[in-house]
């Protein structure tokens, strides 16, 4: 069952990242909360995405929230992303600046 304070908390920090990256390049999911596409380039309309990026909700906090590095996630498999337009640390630090303000 999905806790409802989390997907509304997911949910306000996808729609950050479609504001300040808006496109169908990448497929970010967050299971079982919620997924968007993001970041502009080609878009992709059927299968499976070329371009993937799946964490939990837990680490999406930790990551916006400066708790979690881009690239340590990506080593100790907190975030799995594939594809070449897969590594959205300058987007996270660009959200991570937003939020601090």
């Amino acid at each position: 069952m999905r806790d409802q304070q989390i997907m509304q908390q997911v949910k306000e920090i996808l729609a950050q990242i479609s504001k300040i990256a808006p496109g169908h390049a990448v497929e970010l999911r967050i299971p079982p909360y919620s997924a968007i596409q993001c970041v502009e380039g080609p878009k992709h309309t059927r299968g499976t995405p070329p371009n993937v990026v799946e964490l939990s909700a837990h680490s999406l906090f930790d990551l916006v929230n400066g708790k979690l590095d881009w690239d340590a996630g990506i080593d100790n498999g907190a975030i799995h992303a594939s594809g070449e337009r897969s590594n959205l640390k300058e987007l996270f630090s660009e959200l991570q600046n937003r939020i601090t303000q």
